[in-house]
């Protein structure tokens, strides 16, 4: 049998774990629920202490595997872009020595609207490098040696974005008909003046306005869950809303990062 490659992978939320896993699923990377097929360095990620850090109100950071038959891989929400690089940092020490034995090591993150994907990729490698991590001249690429650094900047390594617009551009596609009531349906809110702060975001904002838009789609999908369990079980990202230009270059980031062998077609 084949020795298994590692990989790790940093992300902001629980939405782009999600956004990221659906990416894998093609190349037969399945979820693992049991620890005890967890092999590797990885399987130090999980914490087998509680409460974390003696917080009761905080998560467990275990971080979400896939395994295949060739790979085993770590999806580790930061819980916020502002821990990216601290996410990554305590995966090391955790890890230790077994770092470099992972193959590849990956942030996704948002560019968001106030600035293009190059000055927030730059803003990442500033706080990596206060880590001691060091990442590639530009989003997309590929440092050398073992394992290999490399960041997606969303949407799409140029414009400024986020997550949601690959939401909204895959509902245009899947959900036209929900996709237009949710912008209607968040018109009305806007143009609602009882709704006022702290009651609600500020829907003016285009961040907040589309992940408004993209939760009441999820909320007829699958009433009364969060937005990550619609990601996992509808066709966001599913057949062919992985053909769409933007997702797949993120894929393609990914297969070239773990050395993912083509899926079977």
């Amino acid at each position: 049998m084949a020795e298994t490659k590692y990989g790790y992978l940093v992300v902001e939320g629980p939405h782009d774990v999600e956004f990221a896993a659906c990416l894998l699923a093609p190349f037969g990377l399945k979820r693992v629920h049991s620890e005890n097929k967890l092999t590797g360095p990885l399987r130090k990620l999980v914490p087998h202490t509680f409460p974390h850090g003696g917080d009761l109100l905080k998560r467990v950071p275990v971080p979400l595997f896939l395994r295949s038959e060739s790979h085993l891989l770590a999806i580790h929400s930061a819980f916020g872009d502002s821990r990216l690089a601290e996410t990554l940092e305590l995966s090391r020490a955790a890890i230790e020595t077994g770092f470099d034995e992972l193959i590849g090591v990956g942030v996704v993150l948002d560019s968001d609207r106030e600035m293009l994907a190059s000055k927030r990729y730059a803003t990442l490698c500033d706080a990596m490098s206060v880590k001691r991590f060091a990442f590639p001249r530009s989003p997309g690429e590929f440092t050398a040696g073992t394992p290999r650094f490399g960041a997606f900047v969303l949407p799409d390594n140029k414009e400024p974005g986020n997550l949601e617009d690959l939401l909204i551009e895959s509902a245009g596609r899947t959900y036209p008909n929900l996709l237009a009531s949710a912008r209607v349906h968040v018109v009305n809110a806007k143009n609602d003046p009882s709704l006022n702060p702290p009651d609600s975001e500020d829907l003016e904002k285009t961040p907040i306005e589309n992940k408004a838009i993209v939760s009441a789609i999820a909320s007829v999908l699958r009433p009364g869950k969060a937005i990550q369990t619609s990601i996992q079980d509808n066709q966001w990202f599913k057949g062919d809303m992985l053909k769409l230009p933007r997702v797949e270059a993120v894929q393609k980031f990914l297969a070239t990062l773990f050395e993912l062998p083509d899926p079977p077609s």
